[in-house]
C-alpha cells in the first residue's frame, strides 16, 4: 500500500470514528429524562389517555422528510373547546401548563419546542418512506404515549440505522442517508 493509500485509509478511518462519536455523544446528551421543554407536554394525556394518532400532530410524518411540531394554533384548535370541567383541565399543574401554551397563543409566539431525536446535520433521514415502508412510530422513538418527557430510546447512529436496514432488506448505499 502506497504511503498515499495508508493516509487515505487512516483519515477514512478517524472520519467513521469521530461520526460514530459524535452521534453516541448526542444520544448521551438525550438519555435519562429527556430534555425539559418550554411547557410540560403530556403525550401521556394526548397520546394514551386521548388515543391521539401521531399524525394528527405531527402532520408532515407521512408527506415529508421531517415530522412537524404542530404550532401553538394547532394545538389551541383543540383547547380552545376543551371543557374546563375536564379534571386534567383544572389540575393545578395542567392549568399552569395550559395557561403557557395560551400566553404563547395571545402574544402569537412559537413555542421553542428543545428537539429531542438529534441527528447530525450530514444525515438525511426521511420519515415519510420510513412510515410508507410500514414502520410504526415507536420503532424509533419508544412508546411515547406512555413517557412523560420524551426521551430518545435507540442511539440513532449509523451503526443502528445501518442494522435495520439489513435486517429489513433496505438499502445500505451511503447515499441513501448521507448528503
Amino acid at each position: 500500500m502506497t504511503s498515499r493509500a495508508v493516509r487515505l485509509t487512516i483519515g477514512a478511518v478517524v472520519v467513521v470514528a469521530g461520526l460514530l462519536l459524535i452521534g453516541g455523544v448526542a444520544w448521551a446528551s438525550q438519555a435519562g429524562d429527556g430534555p425539559e421543554q418550554p411547557i410540560a407536554f403530556m403525550h401521556t394525556v394526548h397520546a394514551e389517555q386521548n388515543d391521539i394518532d401521531c399524525v394528527f400532530c405531527h402532520r408532515t410524518v407521512e408527506t415529508g422528510a421531517e415530522a412537524s411540531v404542530p404550532a401553538v394554533e394547532q394545538c389551541m384548535f383543540c383547547h380552545n373547546v376543551i371543557n374546563d370541567e375536564n379534571p386534567k383541565v383544572t389540575d393545578p399543574f395542567y392549568r399552569a401548563e395550559i395557561a403557557k401554551l395560551e400566553a404563547y397563543a395571545e402574544n402569537n409566539e412559537p413555542i421553542d419546542w428543545v428537539r429531542v431525536h438529534v441527528m447530525p446535520d450530514h444525515v438525511r433521514f426521511v420519515h415519510a418512506a420510513h412510515i410508507k415502508a410500514g414502520f410504526e412510530c415507536a420503532t424509533c422513538h419508544g412508546d411515547v404515549g406512555s413517557m412523560e418527557r420524551v426521551k430518545q430510546v435507540r442511539s440513532l447512529n449509523m451503526g443502528d440505522c445501518v442494522a435495520c436496514h439489513r435486517e429489513n432488506d433496505a438499502p445500505t448505499d451511503c447515499t441513501i442517508c448521507h448528503r
